[in-house]
């Protein structure tokens, strides 16, 4: 299967990043990533790094809110963490009642200000949860035993909110409620080799799915039809993908931070992204 967009077409965007994994444009074009030290990156449009904090633990998603502070998901000692720009601990969330996060992954916001974030669980196990940070602080369990649930990206009339699972090789749909809750999930893609792990959509309503064990990067149209977008079979330019984002100036480029690798590589998109919360 031929990918939609060559390798030839993809740069180096951005390096000397500790193994980024990742990636959240804020309003102004600048490009925030995590490290494995808890690093706290901001690039500037023209690919300039700028670490303004270390944390520690190891940061996998980043999301910003409509105020344009940073909500990182640290897996190490597991927490949600909210952090200013300037690189500040705002608050952290380790926990809901008895239960203590093990493996925070992934968050994004829908327009009332909920964060909905996934809590992968152990590897293999099928006990992984979504959970929801609500405005008033308050944390409520969503959904369960789930496959290593990873990356997910919230459908443009927000009713719909897709879940990778990367130990199921598939993404999962949950219908949202008016009131912020989540309906039954049912697989929307399958079959997506090896190792899902981010997803972004475009504002065609394509979703994009970055493959971790095989250096590649899926497309799911609206009708559910699966090709192949992205991939590296040197493992070198997209190595080991993670997480995606749209940005650029004309919000028509596609990022991908690269775990196996200290560099974020970009390439032309075939349509524009879908804007998050905070970019509008």
């Amino acid at each position: 299967m031929r990918p939609r967009i060559a390798l030839e077409q993809f740069e180096v965007f951005a390096e000397g990043l500790d193994h980024p994994e990742g990636l959240a444009f804020d309003a102004d074009g600048n490009l925030w990533a995590g490290g494995e030290l808890g690093q706290v990156y901001r690039i500037d449009p023209r690919g300039r790094v700028k670490t303004v904090a270390t944390l520690g633990g190891f940061h996998l998603g980043v999301t910003l809110s409509v105020r344009q502070e940073l909500y990182f998901c640290n897996t190490r000692p597991g927490a949600l963490v909210h952090v200013s720009r300037s690189g500040k601990i705002l608050h952290s969330w380790d926990r809901v009642g008895s239960y203590r996060f093990r493996n925070p992954n992934f968050s994004v916001f829908d327009s009332d200000g909920n964060l909905y974030f996934t809590d992968s669980g152990e590897w293999m196990r099928d006990d992984g949860y979504i959970f929801v940070l609500r405005p008033s602080g308050r944390i409520e369990r969503l959904a369960g035993s789930l496959a290593f649930p990873n990356g997910m990206a919230l459908s443009a009339d927000e009713r719909t909110l897709f879940v990778v699972q990367s130990t199921r090789d598939n993404v999962l749909a949950f219908p949202l409620k008016g009131d912020g809750t989540l309906g039954r999930g049912r697989v929307y893609a399958r079959d997506l080799h090896r190792v899902p792990d981010g997803a972004a959509l475009d504002s065609a309503g394509n979703l994009l799915v970055t493959c971790y064990a095989s250096d590649n990067v899926y497309e799911v149209s609206p009708s559910g039809k699966i090709s192949l977008y992205a991939y590296d079979p040197m493992g070198t330019m997209i190595a080991r993908p993670t997480n995606a984002a749209f940005g650029g100036a004309n919000f028509d480029q596609v990022y991908f931070a690269n775990l196996g690798r200290w560099h974020i590589c970009r390439a032309p998109a075939r349509v524009s992204g879908q804007p998050l919360l905070n970019q509008r």
